[in-house]
């Protein structure tokens, strides 16, 4: 069985079928919604802390923001766990398409820039912190950029469907 073969068999499951073609709320509707909602949380986390990183909110302590960190958390398991079940449902047009391969590597790179962002800025201050290293403002500014990256690679995954073979060619 070749790789397109193993496709069409998740493709052919029970559970592929039914987040597919379920007309249960609790399927595909519930499952995109519970995506959002936990891009929502995981993006919008990362980007406060990045803007105040930047100097937004001042009167707000860096220190502060290591209270974010759970809620990143959360958001991302609920998007990877709900990821993986969306991904089940069309692994052909997902797992051949080169915009799929963008958006996880955007988001890997997001995810390595927020613990870069931890060590260098969030467990480096007090309580009684103001001053930020350039090398902190740069890995906020790249990360604000690579979850819009991955916001938008996500979003044209349900428009593009560009299939290509094990050699990345287009058929």
């Amino acid at each position: 069985m070749d790789i397109y073969g193993f496709f069409i068999l998740l493709e052919d499951s029970g559970l592929s079928r039914w987040v597919r073609e379920s007309p249960s709320l609790l399927a595909f509707p519930t499952i995109i919604a519970l995506h959002a909602i936990g891009m929502e949380l995981l993006v919008a986390a990362n980007a406060a802390m990045d803007l105040r990183i930047l100097g937004f909110a001042s009167g707000i302590p860096i220190s502060s923001l290591e209270r974010l960190v759970p809620v990143m958390r959360f958001g991302f398991w609920l998007n990877a766990t709900s990821g993986l079940l969306l991904l089940l449902a069309y692994p052909t047009k997902a797992l051949t398409n080169p915009v799929f391969y963008t958006k996880i590597f955007l988001i890997a790179c997001a995810m390595v820039d927020a613990l870069l962002v931890r060590k260098e800025v969030l467990q480096r201050f007090n309580v009684e912190d103001t001053f930020v290293s350039n090398r902190g403002k740069v890995l906020a500014i790249a990360s604000l950029f690579m979850w819009a990256g991955a916001v938008v690679a996500g979003r044209l995954l349900a428009y593009t469907y560009l299939f290509i073979d094990a050699s990345f060619e287009k058929f």
